[in-house]
């Protein structure tokens, strides 16, 4: 009964949230389901996340490509470590985003400059990945190899890569984490299209379940980005952790 004596045929709400600050968990599917087929901003869901998919393989690639035979030269070469160390040292701790100014700056807000503030991003870890790969293959292999009249090519081949490519890809893991998250703040700043540029409109016209949308999303992909690296690290150094 209300409180004039009538029938009430529906219970009291309750407390509840405002959809502006927490919008219901069917909400935020019927949006997702919304922009995956209509679009928000003139693309789909699936050009927004393919824009920045692209954008974090290029850099993670460029910094692999890059940054891989840097630690190799570092890890191998004296000459090499004296020259890069410190410089590679001195960019590790400095985040990515504390770039952004600088990189739009040089490069401007289109792709090449997101781009190689993923390679940044990904440079140092990989070069550091690699050093410290090398750095830790048991010397005892290598006078093995020697004595059985293995040249240096075949040391490298068959001693060096092998045993430094689980800590390469430990930092590949931790480098494409990076660089995902790099992507999303640098399309917060400047970008047409993206997953960060899709949170960051929405969030001013306080579209709270496109947001969470997003960030759900981030999410998901990333954590499906490091279970794919997970598998690659299985079937590709299955020796790691029996030597």
């Amino acid at each position: 009964l209300t409180d004039k004596g009538a029938i009430s045929f529906s219970p009291p709400g309750g407390l509840q949230m405002d959809p502006v600050y927490l919008p219901p968990p069917e909400g935020v599917v019927s949006r997702m389901v919304e922009i995956g087929t209509e679009g928000y901003r003139g693309s789909t869901l699936a050009v927004h996340l393919g824009y920045s998919l692209f954008r974090v393989i290029a850099g993670f690639l460029a910094g692999a490509i890059v940054g891989i035979p840097l630690g190799y030269a570092m890890g191998l070469n004296g000459w090499f470590r004296g020259w890069f160390d410190p410089i590679v040292e001195f960019m590790r701790p400095v985040p990515p985003l504390a770039l952004i100014p600088l990189i739009i700056i040089w490069f401007g807000i289109g792709e090449t400059g997101k781009i190689i503030l993923l390679f940044l991003a990904a440079l140092w870890i990989m070069a550091i990945a690699a050093r410290s790969g090398v750095s830790g293959v048991n010397i005892t292999k290598v006078h093995a190899a020697y004595s059985l009249g293995a040249s240096k090519w075949q040391i490298m081949r068959y001693v060096i890569v092998p045993n430094s490519l689980p800590e390469i890809f430990t930092g590949a893991r931790v480098a494409m984490g990076v660089c995902w998250g790099t992507v999303v703040a640098a399309e917060l700043v400047a970008a047409s299209e993206g997953a960060g540029m899709m949170i960051m409109v929405a969030s001013k016209f306080t579209l709270t379940d496109i947001v969470l949308m997003g960030i759900i999303l981030i999410g998901v992909i990333g954590f499906g980005i490091d279970m794919l690296m997970r598998w690659a690290e299985r079937i590709l150094v299955p020796w790691k952790g029996k030597s």
